[in-house]
């Protein structure tokens, strides 16, 4: 299997993931593989109820929506590592080829469609 397009398409993935995941976070400086949802920026009084809450649920939101693209960025890291090491495309099942059709909808699947989560 040439990879090279699905190298291709994980790159520009990954930045796009990366551009997302700094809208929202930022790496963990104790564990720079990790992120950690930011607090919105906003000026409000502690003593306005609902201010606070909206606060809090923008909160809730980022750390939400940071858990989503963690996990996908995660994922096109390790394709990322697997084309490197010659092992991209196989079914972390069965280890049997991914179809490619499969890996051109989802170029980080991890498993065959036999295997889909």
């Amino acid at each position: 299997m040439d990879t090279k397009i699905y190298k291709e398409k994980l790159e520009a993935e990954l930045k796009t993931l990366e551009q997302e995941l700094q809208s929202v976070g930022i790496k963990d400086p104790n564990n720079p593989q990790d992120w950690i949802a930011v607090q919105p920026e906003e000026n409000i009084s502690p003593a306005d109820e609902n201010e606070v809450a909206d606060t809090i649920d923008d909160f809730e939101n980022n750390r939400a929506i940071l858990n989503d693209l963690e996990i996908r960025y995660n994922d096109v890291k390790l394709a990322l590592e697997k084309i490197e090491k010659g092992t991209y495309g196989m079914c972390e099942i069965n280890n049997h080829p991914i179809d490619e059709d499969r890996l051109m909808a989802n170029p980080s699947a991890r498993t065959c469609k036999e295997h889909m989560e």
